[in-house]
């Protein structure tokens, strides 16, 4: 009996933890949206009162050419990944004590939406 309710369990888990990491790129656009006063991507993209995003997906924290980073991002050692990203975004100064960023969100579907959004864009902007 106790296998039988192990079994089920790991059926029931795995079913939810299939739809959690599922993403949706144009759910991610229009998350994105609230990041527009700050960010930009696209091959039009330009540093605003943040960094453009584009080729965030790998990138080293505080190395966009031409914007005027914080200490605190420049040297925190930070390379952007999903897991990095997610850590950052509901709580960027718990992440990163002296970050500019203010904006948080605590939506962990609209957070990975956002993040499949940004991580097609490549350095140059276009979408990979």
């Amino acid at each position: 009996m106790t296998f039988r309710k192990i079994a089920i369990g790991t059926v029931v888990l795995a079913g939810f933890s299939g739809s959690a990491s599922a993403q949706d790129v144009a759910a991610g656009e229009t998350a994105f949206r609230k990041c527009q006063p700050c960010h930009d991507v696209g091959d039009a993209a330009r540093n605003k009162l943040g960094p453009i995003l584009n080729g965030l997906d790998g990138r080293k924290a505080g190395t966009v050419d031409g914007y005027d980073y914080s200490e605190a991002n420049k040297n925190s050692g930070i390379v952007w990944s999903e897991v990095t990203f997610k850590e950052y975004i509901v709580e960027p100064a718990a992440k990163m004590p002296g970050t500019k960023m203010m904006f948080s969100d605590k939506n962990e579907t609209e957070i990975a939406d956002l993040w499949a959004y940004l991580k097609q864009f490549g350095p140059d902007g276009k979408k990979k």
